[in-house]
């Protein structure tokens, strides 16, 4: 292993060598769980999609189509266990969305600024799929076909997706922002009286 997070070798290449996955896992683990943890919002998971990721790169080698093992391509693992739990989670919110029988309206796009504490905590409020998107376009700054290739959407999907997002952050940051309000109003209020 190299001090910048690199591993080379085969798992199966026989007695004696050393496993790469496991030789990068000091290294790798603060990084890939780190990656994980704002992009899903709870430690369980990122915790769960962090083992799928190390599972799923111990099997890649096994079957020798990794050439080299990195944080970096460790990371990519972990994107695609991110999407695929995105998809899961989708999936199951669309199926109880569609027994519910409630859709989300689209609305025009929401370009205010935003206090970046108030925005997180908002984001934190939206639904999986819905912060997820955002966390592509906006975080990581993906080009919407990038986005859609992540999601398994069309690109017209896509786009109706984000602004559906943009819309529900915009709604859920503007009622906390009215709840922080009535609540600093109510303590002066307190005060005065």
């Amino acid at each position: 292993m190299e001090a910048r997070g690199r591993a080379s070798g085969s798992a199966g290449g026989g007695p004696g060598q050393p496993d790469p996955v496991l030789a990068i896992y000091p290294v790798a683990l603060p990084q890939v769980f780190g990656y994980l943890l704002p992009r899903c919002g709870s430690v369980p998971v990122a915790e769960d999609l962090t083992a799928e990721t190390f599972l799923a790169a111990v099997a890649a080698v096994r079957h020798g189509s990794v050439p080299e093992v990195s944080v970096a391509w460790l990371v990519g693992v972990a994107r695609h266990k991110l999407v695929d739990h995105w998809r899961r989670t989708a999936r199951d919110q669309r199926n109880l969305a569609a027994v519910e029988g409630t859709g989300d309206p689209v609305e025009d796009p929401w370009d205010d600024w935003l206090d970046t504490e108030a925005t997180h905590a908002a984001l934190a409020r939206l639904t999986d799929l819905h912060r997820y998107a955002l966390t592509l376009r906006y975080l990581d700054g993906l080009p919407v076909a990038q986005v859609a290739e992540h999601l398994g959407r069309s690109l017209h999907a896509t786009e109706t997706l984000l602004v559906r997002a943009r819309a529900a952050l915009r709604r859920v940051y503007e009622e906390m922002s009215r709840h922080e309000k009535h609540v600093t109003h109510g303590t002066r209020e307190e005060r005065h009286g």
